[in-house]
């Protein structure tokens, strides 16, 4: 099966009607990538003078921008500069917002937008451990950032002024990934979870779904062997389009490519239109027992 789902609208606010937004929905929950091969982020002359690898700080791999905060890190930019940047993510920001409650409306009133980010730098053999290494195939899971079973949900958009694309791979199914490796995950020990909470280590609680989702993540980087010879698709996205994709669900990893905007966005389970497609709904079913209790739910929820 064709792992991307093309969808058509060339700008950000355009109108889907149903049948486009029905097909969207379910291709989406159901682990494909959605493709807007017309989809362009459009930058000012302004601020072309960002398509630089010079804005980053070169300490931290994207420009991130907290929308709750306003706050921009990791550029070297300082002053005005620094204030036109945060300006132009900001409004990629929106921009992504406006397209996601467009086309999948039955979202809108559970999304929490998350970090936004800018990466002009270069994704090929960017030095990093194996379990920070992008290029290795896994499905999103953070050490410092427990969600307690929220979906992860992103908004990518290539604008590469030079026409080169963004090479990522597309793994085989969650569940399928999942089969393969929960077997040799061992079970969070006790007081391990509080402690590094308490410790400060964690920004809240982190549920057994996070253990189990981040030993995943962790196992997937690091099987050489998986990473090889599992089931693949090697996928270009040109310069001036768009895809969006729930990272915790596909295994994907970035080749090469060079300035991108990426958006995040948090959606709880209950947010679904099919809650079985989720990650949580799979590992609990695997493993047959729940992985979130509501008072886990509850810390992860207030943490972020």
């Amino acid at each position: 099966m064709d792992p991307l789902v093309n969808i058509e609208g060339e700008c950000f606010d355009a109108v889907f009607g149903e049948a486009v937004r029905d097909r969207a929905l379910r291709a989406l929950e159901g682990g494909r990538v959605l493709f807007f091969p017309r989809l362009t982020f459009p930058l000012g002359a302004d601020e072309r003078s960002f398509l630089d690898p010079r804005c980053s700080d070169g300490r931290a791999k994207n420009i991130s921008y907290d929308v709750s905060s306003g706050s921009l890190k990791g550029t070297a930019l300082a002053g005005h500069e620094r204030e036109r940047l945060r300006d132009m993510v900001a409004r990629y920001a929106q921009s992504a917002r406006t397209l996601v409650e467009g086309l999948l409306p039955g979202y809108t009133p559970h999304l929490r937008l998350g970090r936004t980010s800018y990466r002009p730098v270069e994704a090929k053999e960017r030095p990093s451990s194996y379990r920070k290494d992008d290029s290795r195939l896994h499905v999103d899971a953070f050490p410092s950032r427990p969600n307690g079973g929220q979906r992860i949900l992103r908004v990518f958009s290539n604008v590469n002024p030079d026409g080169r694309g963004r090479v990522w791979r597309l793994g085989e199914p969650f569940e399928t990934c999942a089969r393969r490796f929960l077997p040799a995950i061992r079970p969070p020990l006790p007081g391990q979870r509080w402690l590094l909470a308490a410790c400060g280590l964690t920004t809240g609680y982190r549920s057994a779904y996070d253990h189990y989702m981040l030993a995943l993540h962790n196992a997937m980087k690091g099987d050489d062997y998986f990473q090889r010879h599992c089931p693949q698709y090697e996928v270009t996205f040109p310069a001036g389009t768009t895809w969006v994709v729930f990272t915790d669900q596909v295994p994907h990893a970035a080749m090469a490519g060079q300035y991108l905007f990426e958006q995040t966005f948090h959606l709880p389970v209950q947010g679904l239109n099919e809650p079985a497609h989720a990650p949580l709904s799979v590992l609990e079913r695997l493993l047959k027992r729940s992985l979130v209790a509501t008072r886990d739910q509850n810390r992860s929820i207030r943490a972020s």
